[in-house]
């Protein structure tokens, strides 16, 4: 169970090869953190998350899933809930950038990163709240992004998904109200990572292990929404109502 500063003693992640859930868990299993289950696709990515956790001390398992396949959901949480036993936090960390050109992309690609980034990761969100629930307490974190708080042409396709996510994340809450369990959504900004490499960086860009740092102090706060870096909050306050013809404007 979560202790009253908010830290767990159990974590599933789902996307487990995700560079800001790696160094999420590596900062929790300085705190309370004892057990983990990395849900993701095959591929070095998973299975490197897997061993540089474990050099953190943490008992580590590989659960091999795609978040696309929706009807295998339920199978791989109850497997998560049988390893761990109970289950204190969900880190949901799966994402694909993908494109958003037009010359590029086309229906499949299209299908292909909202099922990643929205409809895949909400329905298994759905069946952990479940799960959740039974137990009587819980914390959901959600790895949303500023890329969904307003859709840019840079990244539509993308930042569309993030909406999606983000809004039933909000929705989840509130349908969790009373059952001992709730969601933390955290919106980054541009993070330094290997899903990044190659694009020029956004104003306040940060690095996983800075977001993590913002996912603890948001645990310990038992905030609803972290924005990460914090000033990313303010600037959005202003970005949101700026006309679409400027907005429009803005370079990508």
């Amino acid at each position: 169970m979560n202790d009253v500063t908010g830290m767990p003693q159990t974590a599933v992640v789902i996307g487990g090869g995700s560079e800001i859930a790696c160094s999420t868990m590596r900062a929790l299993a300085r705190r309370r953190l004892t057990h983990v289950a990395l849900i993701g696709r095959a591929g070095a990515s998973l299975e490197e998350a897997a061993e540089e956790l474990r050099g953190e001390g943490l008992n580590v398992e590989v659960l091999l899933h795609d978040v696309t396949e929706i009807a295998a959901g339920t199978e791989v949480a109850e497997r998560a809930r049988e390893l761990l036993g109970s289950i204190d936090l969900v880190l949901v960390a799966a994402g694909f950038l993908g494109e958003a050109d037009l010359n590029v992309i086309d229906d499949v690609i299209v299908a292909r990163t909202i099922a990643t980034n929205f409809t895949g990761p909400a329905a298994l969100m759905t069946t952990f709240a479940k799960l959740l629930s039974q137990q009587g307490y819980g914390r959901i974190v959600v790895l949303s992004s500023v890329a969904g708080v307003r859709v840019r042409k840079a990244n539509f396709v993308y930042g569309s998904a993030k909406a999606g996510l983000d809004g039933f994340a909000q929705g989840l809450d509130d349908a969790l109200v009373g059952s001992g369990v709730s969601v933390m959504i955290v919106r980054p900004g541009f993070v330094h990572s290997k899903m990044t490499r190659g694009l020029s960086a956004a104003p306040l860009a940060t690095t996983p292990e800075a977001v993590a740092g913002d996912i603890l102090r948001g645990l310990e706060a038992q905030a609803m929404v972290v924005w990460s870096p914090a000033k990313l909050q303010w600037l959005f306050h202003v970005l949101i109502h700026l006309p679409r013809r400027i907005w429009r404007m803005l370079p990508g």
